[in-house]
């Protein structure tokens, strides 16, 4: 990145006071806020993160020059990622964060001094609407998307951090089928750099239920460019799990159902048991029981 394209990669020391500002000058009043909060007051030591769960363009960019297929493809949203992370967040009872604009605005899953951050080219397309962009431009989305979700996970890190037992954080992610003319044969993903625990045993329950899994694959957690967990779990020691799921197993409501069902299954072994639960509310622990 050239000099006269940086942008500032932490959020500075008056953020919170000049978020509200960020959001005006960027975002229309009747635009949603950055990010959905579901659950925001759950004790369940589970936290669900959704880096990219909209394709939504904010009124601010236009389109980016992209036609509407480009704009619902694989390189704007993880397809099928949020509906999955929804039918989690009800399951659990979890707090649970989801992005509500398109990674091509800003990648919340990448460094801001990535290429990736605000991607020019991928998958045989260019986004016009990213191209040359001055650091004003970049860090107004920086400070109007980027910044405000990183911050509210980083909260309800700290948050749940402050209970017995500490939380696991879990980010939600699917990619395609086929990545720049090459077929991926895997079905399920999970990524990890530190944690190997809770990776192997995700890994190992997605193989039992007959998926054809990837380790550190189709990505992998130790490249430097992924970001959320590398900042929010990592330094913490927290256990946490990157989980990719096959775009053309989740794209419709039977494939939503079935993921999110084996997830629950996962998931609730690596979670103590009893959960808490509202009074006069089934336990989480019903996930298990259902098995």
């Amino acid at each position: 990145m050239t000099p006269n394209h940086a942008v500032r990669i932490q959020p500075g020391a008056d953020r919170r006071m000049n978020d509200d500002t960020a959001r005006k000058s960027f975002l229309r009043t009747d635009e949603p806020a950055p990010y959905t909060v579901l659950n925001a007051n759950s004790t369940v030591p589970l936290l669900l993160v959704c880096d990219h769960a909209s394709n939504r363009m904010p009124r601010a960019v236009g389109n980016l020059g992209l036609d509407a297929a480009t704009r619902a493809c694989h390189l704007a949203v993880d397809i099928g990622a949020a509906d999955v992370t929804r039918r989690l967040a009800a399951s659990f009872r979890a707090t649970t964060l989801l992005a509500n604009y398109s990674r091509l605005v800003v990648d919340l899953n990448r460094h801001l001094s990535s290429p990736g951050a605000f991607l020019e080219y991928g998958d045989g397309v260019a986004i016009p609407g990213n191209r040359n962009l001055s650091a004003a431009a970049r860090q107004a989305r920086a400070d109007t998307l980027y910044w405000p979700y990183h911050m509210a996970v980083a909260d309800h890190v700290r948050r749940l951090s402050a209970l017995e037992p500490q939380p696991l954080i879990v980010s939600m992610h699917s990619f395609t089928p086929a990545m720049d003319g090459v077929t991926r044969p895997w079905e399920v993903g999970v990524l990890w750099h530190e944690d190997r625990a809770t990776a192997e045993a995700l890994m190992a329950g997605f193989r039992a239920a007959g998926f054809v899994v990837g380790d550190n694959q189709p990505y992998s957690a130790r490249m430097p460019l992924i970001f959320t967990l590398a900042r929010h779990a990592e330094p913490a020691g927290l256990p946490h799990a990157i989980i990719e799921l096959r775009q053309d197993l989740i794209n419709h409501p039977a494939g939503v159902a079935r993921l999110a069902g084996v997830l629950e299954h996962l998931l609730i072994d690596l979670l103590p048991a009893p959960l808490p639960h509202a009074a006069g509310e089934p336990s989480p622990q019903a996930c298990r029981d259902r098995g």
